[in-house]
């Protein structure tokens, strides 16, 4: 796995996304956030086929603190079972990725 991912997830208003980028961005556990929305989602739940707007968004990490930052996005989220997936960030630019590490660093 790569050192550096980005993290997605999606909720149903912009008011969660915020507090979703917010709470994780202000505990370290992602250098960065953006919120994405509203789009249409369309989606298998409970058997049934659905559509939906939502709200996207995207979190810079280290692969070292994306464990807690999966367990930060769920424990926080008020779904049940949201979506939380990582994309590796197969290449960037030394002084961004730098930063993102920095940024991410537990405290000592």
């Amino acid at each position: 796995m790569s050192d550096y991912l980005q993290v997605s997830t999606t909720t149903a208003s912009r008011d969660t996304a915020l507090a979703l980028a917010q709470s994780a961005v202000e505990s370290k556990l992602a250098a960065s956030a953006q919120v994405h929305g509203p789009l249409t989602s369309v989606f298998w739940h409970q058997g049934e086929l659905g559509t939906g707007e939502e709200w996207q968004v995207f979190l810079r990490t280290t692969a070292d603190r994306y464990p807690q930052l999966e367990q930060h996005l769920i424990a926080n989220h008020p779904w049940e079972n949201p979506e939380v997936t990582a994309t590796v960030i197969a290449a960037g630019s030394t002084p961004y990725l730098d930063w993102v590490r920095r940024a991410t660093a537990e405290p000592a």
